[in-house]
């Protein structure tokens, strides 16, 4: 019988499990991956059917090793195995200690070793740990596997002691140390009982050159604080040392019996190449965000260079002309400002508008005028090639309901309201800007407008952004701009 719920639902469903025993069973399910590597071996963990006395048990969870080859191929994860197939599990349940025996392959005739070690947890026995390898597997073992195996046995000891998982969630980071990485063993004196060659070459690149063996970890110039650490609380450290140009993780687990620690193992992995990516990354991070920085202070400069010469023209139309550039070159400076603040190239589109807006307030006419705007909706995450053109844009189609909807009569104020609606939906965005004006002339058409505004509107939206824009009445003129926005990838500059 195969099953594709999740650990969880398998659990419930065959076993009745839930509360602490649950969760101290998926705490080994997360961190078992360093002792199938260990044992070179696959584990299944099992649990058994509610109410039937061990006489079937359910796979909730499987791992391969990395450091050998599986006899599971395939996911076997739901699969039922009843007393008849796996005797010797059904044994390990009943009599709650070690069992090691021969036996197959479940679904197969290949001969395999397997050991069952009963999963301990507050003095109760919840589940089963299976080690299962090919007996014909050709592996030499030599000092390594000798010693892989011998922490290996002493983690199945602590797991049937219920010392294995400890009791806290471990979440590893994506870079933590494997097996494969380098392996340290030490003593119940923390002297060291073995060194895999991927550990000597992590201590030689932090210019430990001397013999180890035998030897605490200290008296050959390591640092051991992770060490000391992870004894003394009875828990995993994990911690960074950085030695000269190198940087080596370590994860220190300790070797608990009775209560007690009797030793670690350590993983080390030697991270200096991520180290130097990292630190190009955020060099490279804060160049570009000064570039950004100062891209925003020129266009400022540029825009009060056209200011102060618009005071001087004479002409009201070069003036005006004047006051159009500055105010499109202040909303693309807006968006370099933003730009300036973030660690990658995308922005979220909300937190241009309200400059926006700011920008387009400023050019009203007097302070007694009385113009409202509103923004309502999410335009989520853009890249900057798309907020820069799009910030022209909504700058534009605010500033011509400004210029146009609100004709001013008899010296009185403007007054008037303009709303900035935006959604986002899948690959679309939708930018409506609605106003409730005089509206649009009936004989207008968008293709046989001479405004530079709108000109400058229709060609970035549907040329530079490939999207679509539509103009009408809705009491008061109604703008709706849509774009193909694929989902924003937030890249690390």
């Amino acid at each position: 019988m195969r099953s594709v719920a999740s650990f969880d639902q398998l659990a419930r469903t065959y076993a009745a499990l839930g509360g602490e025993d649950l969760a101290h069973l998926r705490r080994l399910a997360t961190s078992w991956r360093m002792l199938a590597d260990l044992c070179f071996s696959d584990l299944l963990l099992l649990v058994p059917v509610a109410g039937e006395d061990g006489h079937r048990f359910v796979v909730l969870a499987q791992v391969r090793p990395t450091t050998g080859q599986t006899v599971y191929p395939t996911d076997m994860v739901g699969t039922i195995v009843d007393e008849v197939e796996r005797p010797l599990v059904t044994r390990a349940w009943r009599l709650g200690d070690i069992v090691v025996g021969d036996t197959t392959v479940l679904g197969s005739s290949e001969r395999a070793r397997l050991q069952c070690i009963p999963v301990r947890h507050q003095g109760r026995v919840v589940g089963l740990v299976t080690r299962e390898t090919a007996t014909a597997s050709g592996r030499r073992p030599g000092e390594l596997e000798r010693h892989y195996m011998g922490a290996f046995e002493r983690f199945a000891r602590m797991i049937a002691d219920g010392a294995f998982p400890f009791g806290r969630e471990e979440i590893e980071p994506q870079e933590a140390p494997r097996v494969g990485d380098g392996v340290i063993v030490l003593d119940v004196d923390l002297r060291v009982l073995f060194a895999s060659p991927n550990a000597v070459s992590s201590l030689h690149r932090m210019g430990i050159h001397s013999y180890t063996s035998g030897v605490q970890l200290a008296e050959v110039g390591f640092e051991d604080g992770a060490v000391l650490t992870a004894v003394q609380a009875r828990l995993p450290v994990t911690e960074e040392v950085e030695r000269g140009a190198s940087s080596i993780l370590l994860r220190v687990i300790p070797f608990l019996e009775g209560g007690r620690s009797a030793g670690a193992l350590i993983l080390m992995r030697d991270v200096t190449d991520l180290r130097r990516r990292d630190r190009m990354l955020m060099s490279k991070d804060a160049t570009i965000r000064e570039i950004h920085h100062r891209v925003k202070n020129n266009l400022q400069t540029i825009a009060a260079l056209l200011r102060l010469q618009g005071r001087r023209l004479a002409s009201d139309e070069a003036r005006a002309a004047i006051r159009e550039s500055e105010r499109r070159i202040r909303s693309i400076a807006v968006v370099h400002e933003t730009l300036s603040r973030e660690a990658t190239d995308i922005v979220r589109f909300n937190e241009l508008v309200r400059p926006l807006v700011r920008v387009v307030e400023e050019s009203v006419a007097t302070p007694e005028d009385r113009l409202r705007f509103d923004v309502s909706g999410d335009a989520g995450e853009l890249p900057g090639e798309v907020a820069t053109p799009l910030a022209v844009v909504l700058n534009e189609l605010m500033q011509n309901a400004v210029d146009h909807a609100f004709p001013r009569r008899d010296g009185e104020p403007l007054k008037g309201h303009v709303e900035v609606r935006l959604a986002r939906s899948g690959d679309e965005l939708v930018v409506d800007v609605v106003d409730d004006g005089v509206g649009l002339p009936e004989d207008f058409s968008l293709e046989r407008s001479m405004g530079l505004g709108l000109s400058i509107v229709h060609a970035l939206v549907t040329g530079e952004l490939g999207g679509s824009i539509e103009m009408g009445n809705d009491d008061g003129a109604r703008v709706v701009v849509r774009l193909p926005v694929a989902p924003a990838r937030r890249v690390d500059l």
